[in-house]
């Protein structure tokens, strides 16, 4: 089968790779119908030392059972399923108590031997803590299919964000960055009763659509002519909540200058940095800095009623769709800031 490599910085093609086929009695083979290149994805495209054992790339995929080991229950072939952006065993202490990204027999796709989701298909395991089914009437040609992609990771990172900084009804929130992920905190915002969301970002064409998903402002000045006007457009206070969906420095700076005493950090952009801000000022103000890696897998649930019920359409991140032939320009693409977040369709 076809699958997206990564040989170093830079260096992404499609090649042929075994066969994705049932390995454990608790595995599944899933079909893609579709993917898509993360943001995350761009850091090791831009930093990957060369090799020649290529890593499979990709962790968002949606598709359709294909074949099912002995022991998966709660699923049959050709169901169509979404899949978290990393794989859990379901049943230890971590994944019991909602956090599967820290699963003790858990790991990433594309890697330790398990097919990436930027390919033709995918061997999941523990597959039926993973996998998540799809209504019968969801066809693999619907048109939900990106909304419903986004559920694999973009949508509950942003919305881990929003959770996780305590965003209540009522409240003022930031968000920096209009990147998917930014997007998505917009939409998460907006589903937790904020009144007052304030997008941080420069592209029109990204803060225009923050704007169909809810935010009430836009604040396209960057350091501190962008911190002083988020505490104008906040009566001098700053934001209840700051939602931090970047990852530099630069933004959990700014994350800080503009979230108000006793408010909380949503902090899930990919670090891109060892040190940060989080000495006396911090606790002198009593702020609250929290998020981390998203558990996708305990949101998928709670979120989908509000795709399927059209209520939000978080599938509109998604600005250019590919073939996987085309996947390595599609990372190109978005590298080069042409496109917001990339689709492939195998």
């Amino acid at each position: 089968m076809k699958a997206t490599l990564l040989y170093a910085a830079g260096d992404v093609r499609v090649g042929d790779v075994p066969d994705a086929r049932i390995q454990q009695p608790t595995d599944a083979v899933v079909r893609v119908v579709a993917s898509c290149v993360c943001g995350s994805d761009l850091w090791p495209y831009k930093s990957a030392p060369a090799t020649d054992h290529p890593r499979h790339m990709g962790h968002e995929f949606l598709g359709t059972v294909e074949e099912l080991g002995s022991e998966v229950t709660g699923l049959a072939v050709g169901d169509l399923v979404i899949a978290p952006f990393v794989w859990a065993d379901g049943t230890c202490e971590y994944c019991r108590s909602g956090l599967p990204t820290s699963c003790l027999h858990g790991g990433q796709w594309g890697l330790n031997g398990v097919d990436g989701g930027q390919g033709e298909a995918v061997r999941v395991p523990f597959a039926a803590a993973n996998l998540v089914k799809l209504p019968d009437t969801t066809a693999p040609d619907s048109a939900l299919i990106p909304d419903l992609l986004t559920l694999s990771d973009v949508l509950c990172t942003g919305y881990h964000a929003a959770h996780t900084a305590g965003v209540r009804k009522g409240e003022s929130v930031a968000v920096i960055g209009d990147g998917a992920v930014g997007l998505s905190g917009v939409i998460a915002a907006r589903l937790l009763g904020a009144e007052q969301i304030i997008l941080l970002g420069r592209h029109t064409q990204r803060t225009d659509l923050g704007g169909e998903f809810g935010a009430t402002d836009v604040v396209a000045e960057r350091g501190e002519e962008g911190e002083t006007r988020v505490r104008e457009l906040t009566g001098g206070l700053g934001a209840h909540r700051v939602l931090e969906c970047v990852g530099t420095e630069q933004a959990l700076t700014t994350a800080y200058a503009t979230v108000r005493d006793g408010g909380a950090i949503g902090r899930v952009g990919v670090p891109q940095y060892a040190q940060g801000p989080i000495g006396m000022d911090m606790i002198m103000r009593n702020i609250t800095l929290t998020g981390g890696v998203a558990p996708a897998r305990t949101y998928i649930e709670q979120l989908l009623p509000h795709i399927l019920g059209g209520e939000i359409h978080p599938g509109k991140v998604f600005d250019r769709t590919v073939t996987l032939d085309d996947a390595p320009d599609a990372y190109r693409a978005m590298n080069d800031r042409e496109a917001l977040k990339v689709l492939i369709q195998p």
